[in-house]
């Protein structure tokens, strides 16, 4: 009798350590998935001003074989808005979860916990953290600027205002910005009991590339405890000039063979094609007769190079006269060797 209590005490011994190693084993599986796939869990807003259009991606990558399922996001606080933007992300894929502080309704020192749920392929909880300070002296009016579409090679400008509220010697001491095509300027416009105002604008040179653009400004003021407040800017450039296909795949050939393709170019104006270039290739074009916005041409691509191999290069259309614009695409191909 007391053989087989122990036998059996032995046996629920070894099948309670298995039970726990595979839960060991299920709770390390589970943190290295979330490590991997929410790369950044935590954000720091810092220092914002009242009204000011705060918000942060964070990142969500699927490395699974099966589709994920954001079930949901819940806010620990009502100062941050989660975004779920992808709701379904497939295998390899990245999606994306916003925050969006809400610096028009709350003031001071505030933070929140996001709680992601994950339904598919297994259920998982996964926590984010957004903190920051909400000074209520300061306000952007707007809370950003945002330029929308713009056409490459013009020169854009939009405004904010800077309303502050609280000592009399107040100031802005600079407005920096990390690129070199966009330019704040920042000018005084009231100063009186406390008040004092400012109109911040920003110019967008013509050498802005094309492409959506989202930075932030630093406005530098003499408070010596929060001299650093962000104001957002976000625009897309579009080229003067688009290319159909952008991509030019073609295929395998060998060096000095001849291959055509068809490209459709748009511009915002009328236009003649007047080069088309790319280093190590030639590159021959009938030439447009009329002048339209739209262009049908015929190319001849031809490898003048002289190893074999993949090649990848960029090429370069250029129209003819005074308000010449271009535009980039991309030739790949695969050299044979002779």
């Amino acid at each position: 009798m007391f053989r087989r209590f122990s036998l059996a005490l032995s046996i629920f011994a070894g099948i309670s350590s298995i039970a726990c190693l595979n839960l060991v084993s299920s709770n390390v599986q589970a943190q290295d998935w979330t490590a991997a796939a929410f790369p950044v869990k935590t954000h720091q807003f810092g220092t914002v001003a009242v009204g000011s259009k705060t918000e942060f991606v964070f990142p969500v990558v699927n490395t699974m074989s099966n589709t994920m399922h954001i079930q949901t996001v819940r806010a620990s606080c009502g100062c941050t808005t989660p975004i779920v933007q992808n709701q379904y992300i497939a295998p390899g894929e990245t999606g994306s979860i916003l925050a969006r502080f809400n610096t028009d309704t709350f003031k001071g020192q505030k933070g929140a916990t996001l709680t992601v749920v994950i339904d598919q392929p297994f259920y998982s909880e996964v926590r984010l953290r957004v903190d920051g300070y909400i000074r209520s002296d300061m306000v952007f009016f707007p809370g950003a600027i945002e330029f929308g579409n713009l056409a490459q090679g013009e020169a854009v400008a939009k405004s904010t205002k800077v309303l502050y509220a609280g000592r009399s010697d107040w100031q802005i001491m600079d407005v920096r910005s990390n690129k070199s095509w966009l330019m704040p300027v920042v000018k005084e416009t009231v100063r009186e009991n406390g008040r004092v105002n400012y109109e911040l604008t920003v110019d967008v040179r013509e050498d802005a590339p094309t492409g959506y653009f989202q930075d932030e400004l630093v406005v530098v003021t003499n408070d010596r405890s929060m001299p650093n407040v962000p104001l957002r800017v976000s625009g897309q450039v579009e080229s003067a000039l688009s290319i159909s296909p952008q991509a030019i795949a073609l295929g395998s050939l060998k060096p000095g063979e001849a291959v055509s393709r068809k490209l459709v170019l748009i511009g915002r104006e009328p236009f003649h094609v007047d080069t088309i270039t790319a280093d190590g290739w030639k590159i021959n074009f009938q030439p447009t007769s009329e002048s339209k916005k739209m262009q049908m041409v015929d190319a001849t691509f031809t490898f003048v190079g002289d190893t074999a191999g993949p090649k990848k290069e960029s090429f370069v259309i250029k129209t003819a006269g005074g308000n010449s614009v271009t535009a980039k695409g991309l030739i790949t191909a695969e050299v044979r060797g002779e």
